[in-house]
């Protein structure tokens, strides 16, 4: 039987939460990262998937332009 492995956690050891308790380090927000030891693999991903969004929506990650040949 193959178990899968734990989705590891986004934590960067920078935790400080602003003032809609988000993770300035992370992007999780504070009910996210006090229930993530108790979220399956599916809802870590969602998880992900929302901090990467956070991310971009405050411009800690940019995507680079797209290449015009």
């Amino acid at each position: 039987m193959d178990t899968e492995r734990p989705v590891r956690s986004p934590c960067v050891q920078v935790c400080v939460l602003d003032d809609h308790d988000i993770c300035s380090g992370c992007q999780r927000s504070a009910d996210e990262i006090t229930r993530w030891g108790r979220m399956d693999n599916a809802e870590r991903r969602e998880v992900l998937v929302r901090c990467f969004e956070r991310a971009k929506a405050s411009g800690l990650f940019v995507t680079p332009p797209t290449q015009v040949s």
